[in-house]
């Protein structure tokens, strides 16, 4: 099985950086909307826990991507390239590079990130840890 690890940050008014381990190890930072204890829609980060990953088509995207099942109160969740807290409605941004409330070589991370997903075939579960 794949683990995927969510380490969060304490939040700040705009959004929640983080790190992503991939079997325990670095594979990019994260940035994600702000943790609340009341979800407000398309501006929270869901709800800490571990949830099962599947690679599905994203008719939004217009290509597969990782997505997040069974998330309480949320659809649609998945893993994407973005740069700040505007390219995510809950969703988790990856990047090369962490700046101030923003992430950096989405691209890159996002597709180094899907090419391990894909080519390891086997169950894969992330978990979000709050800081």
């Amino acid at each position: 099985m794949i683990q995927l690890t969510v380490l969060r940050k304490p939040s700040d008014e705009h959004c929640t950086e983080g790190e992503l381990l991939f079997n325990g190890e670095h594979q990019a930072f994260t940035l994600e909307p702000v943790v609340r204890d009341v979800k407000i829609q398309n501006e929270t980060a869901i709800p800490a826990g571990t949830y099962n990953v599947t690679l599905t088509f994203s008719p939004h995207f217009n290509r597969t991507l990782p997505l997040i099942n069974d998330v309480p109160n949320f659809e649609g969740v998945r893993i994407h390239p973005g740069n700040t807290a505007a390219d995510t409605e809950g969703c988790l941004l990856v990047g090369m590079n962490a700046g101030n409330d923003s992430i950096a070589n989405s691209r890159v991370a996002f597709d180094a990130l899907y090419a391990k997903l894909e080519a390891a075939q086997e169950p894969i579960q992330i978990t979000y840890i709050n800081g």
